[in-house]
């Protein structure tokens, strides 16, 4: 760890030992290795995150088109996505507590090997002509149960490799990362789909998976592993979730991961089906849209990287939530390709500002001892998201994607102005 979150003087250590934790505010003394030329991990961590996310977008684009083309259902599309949070859900917080018994290197290559091997079956399933809907569903689900593991295993990797005092920097990179995958992803799955079908972009995630593997088996980071038995994994979870009730930022964090998953995120599964049937796009065009919001994400991740100060944090984090629901309704009821697309860039400038701060903040306010446990609670907050995926399939069986999408946006501002008194704690600090 290369520093140590400073409190102000106020909620210092008084002489007689207290200090109000729970008040207390998120400032991290200023760091000159902003960009981390000097931490080898945290690139090659960096990288596997990079591949990793790359193919998720690339899978889901895919897929979503696929499954459209073959069902015509809207709540199809949306479960296929919902089916990659469910874990989330179910697991996070056990795969939270179960990430402090495990060398995290060794779970990373783990889950990488894990998430291959089912892109190499899916791809054998294409070729040979026999892949179905079904499939799909089974798939995701299992590489939704390693996308649960990447706050608690890579993620704490990350901020164990940089230090407390550049983690801010790090998940700004980091997530950039996830952007810029966001911008390639999707426009490659299109262009797959379209020139050499669903078999083709398995196999791209085949390989680009093997690149992942090398660089986790790279990593030089090693945690201990910590000998438990199987009734102090519940008690481990038991205390993580304790600490999150006891400290009203990461109440207040976690009430806004959920709202913004249930009521923000689900929209941009719709972007396949209201590119089809609304703008009347093909694979390609449905591909370039979906790339616009990774463009506004990996655009916003580098001007918070350089200009966003810690004093600004909680603020960034709620104004991203506050823009993307607004953004959400105008970009569902868009009449052209090219408004819908420069609507999505600023989505995705507002989803940088969100899941940046959503990891930084949950970090910097755990203690070390239990950042893997409270990651894994973040985890279930945003598998969470799966009711908005539900929701917005049904709406839009009944009312059509669009309005559905819109409708969505609108209840999502309407949940933020009924929770204001437990995500009010955010606004102070900021």
């Amino acid at each position: 760890m290369s520093g140590m979150v400073r409190w102000p003087r106020a909620m210092r250590m008084s002489p007689s030992g207290a200090k109000s934790r729970a008040a207390a505010l998120f400032i991290v003394r200023p760091v000159p290795h902003a960009w981390l030329i000097d931490a080898p991990d945290f690139w090659r961590l960096w990288l596997v995150g990079l591949v990793v996310f790359a193919v998720r977008w690339l899978e889901m684009l895919a897929v979503a088109v696929f499954a459209y083309q073959h069902t015509r259902s809207p709540f199809i599309v949306a479960a296929l996505t919902m089916l990659r949070m469910l874990p989330m859900a179910l697991f996070g917080a056990v795969i939270g507590a179960l990430a402090e018994r495990v060398e995290r290197r060794t779970a990373l290559l783990l889950v990488v090997l894990s998430m291959a091997l089912t892109s190499l079956t899916l791809a054998i399933l294409a070729w040979t002509g026999t892949l179905a809907v079904w499939h799909l569903a089974v798939a995701a689900f299992c590489n939704g149960i390693g996308w649960t593991t990447d706050n608690p295993v890579r993620r704490t990797m990350i901020g164990d490799s940089v230090g407390t005092e550049r983690m801010s920097s790090a998940m700004s990179i980091d997530v950039g990362a996830n952007n810029a995958s966001q911008i390639v992803g999707p426009t490659i799955g299109g262009i797959l789909l379209a020139s050499v079908g669903i078999g083709g972009v398995f196999c791209v995630s085949v390989a680009c998976y093997s690149l992942a593997l090398i660089a986790a088996w790279r990593v030089g980071y090693r945690n201990p592993a910590v000998s438990t038995s199987a009734q102090s994994i519940v008690v481990r979870m038991t205390e993580g979730l304790a600490l999150v009730r006891r400290d009203p930022r990461l109440v207040a964090t976690l009430i806004v991961t959920i709202i913004s998953n249930i009521f923000a995120w689900p929209a941009t599964s719709m972007i396949p089906v209201i590119g089809h049937d609304r703008l009347g796009l093909g694979a390609v065009g449905i591909g370039v849209l979906s790339s616009m919001t990774g463009v506004g994400a990996f655009c916003g991740a580098v001007a918070i990287a350089f200009a966003a100060r810690q004093a600004q944090f909680s603020r960034i984090y709620l104004s991203g939530v506050f823009t993307y629901l607004l953004l959400v309704p105008v970009f569902a009821l868009a009449p052209y390709p090219l408004l819908s697309g420069t609507v999505l860039l600023m989505t995705g400038m507002a989803n940088a500002c969100f899941s940046i701060m959503q990891a930084t903040l949950v970090y910097l306010a755990a203690p070390a001892e239990m950042r893997s446990r409270v990651y894994g609670v973040l985890s279930v907050c945003i598998g969470v998201g799966m009711i908005g995926f539900i929701q917005i399939g049904l709406l839009a069986g009944l009312i059509g994607a669009s309005w559905a999408a819109a409708a969505t946006g609108v209840a999502g501002i309407l949940a933020m102005l009924l929770t204001r008194r437990w995500w009010r704690p955010l606004g102070a600090a900021g």
